[in-house]
């Protein structure tokens, strides 16, 4: 379970959001949804251990998360909206190089590790391409297996359909669906209603919060 207890981040004097209070249930596909340039991203990236935080408390299954920028863990796996592919690795190497530099997995072992996840999401048959090969949609696949491969206790997703067309965005609702049936809680970032409420088990209106 994540628990997010007063949050509040500024920019000098700016406050993006203050005393933000959420809570996501294990398994749970929570979207949030409100206009760019809210403090979406920038939440999940607190989440994440990227961005820093004011005040307030982070709980994730009972472990408290630094948010001053001392954390250097993997437990929110984060899928950008860019993708951040490395364009001159292949998928399966894009998928296996943190395992193997960050948590010094083997190489075999990160490599059937990530051809089963790559499986789930029906990627094996891209395995040895570059991403320059793939379409938007099957780079935002390989984005999500490469965070999955770092056994993440919470997905976190920023705008994961921007710039995808109709199928592509059903893909990405059906892997998310796949993905729930596997138990893997996730949390959606996304100004796109429609695909909010077709995937999600409850939609956080973030600017309602944030204007309370």
């Amino acid at each position: 379970m994540l628990e997010i207890k007063k949050l509040t981040k500024k920019y000098d004097t700016n406050t993006i959001f203050r005393d933000l209070n959420l809570t996501v249930n294990d398994g749970e596909v929570l979207s949030i949804v409100g206009p760019s340039g809210i403090g979406k991203t920038t939440l999940i990236k607190i989440l994440a251990g990227l961005e820093t935080a004011n005040s307030g408390h982070i709980m994730l299954n009972g472990d408290e998360l630094p948010v001053d920028g001392t954390r250097f863990d993997a437990k929110v796996g984060l899928i950008f909206q860019d993708f951040n592919l490395f364009p001159q690795y292949t998928v399966i190497e894009n998928i296996t190089l943190a395992p193997i530099n960050v948590r010094k997995t083997d190489k075999v072992v990160a490599r059937q590790q990530a051809n089963n996840i790559l499986t789930t999401l029906g990627m094996l048959d891209k395995a040895d391409l570059y991403p320059y090969q793939l379409s938007g949609g099957q780079k935002q696949r390989v984005a999500i297996a490469r965070a999955l491969a770092m056994n993440p206790q919470i997905l976190a997703y920023d705008e994961p359909t921007s710039g995808l067309d109709e199928v592509a965005t059903k893909q990405v609702g059906d892997i998310v669906q796949t993905l729930k049936g596997q138990g893997v809680t996730q949390l959606i970032i996304t100004h796109d209603q429609t695909f909010a409420e077709m995937v999600s088990d409850r939609v956080f209106d973030f600017a309602t919060e944030v204007q309370r």
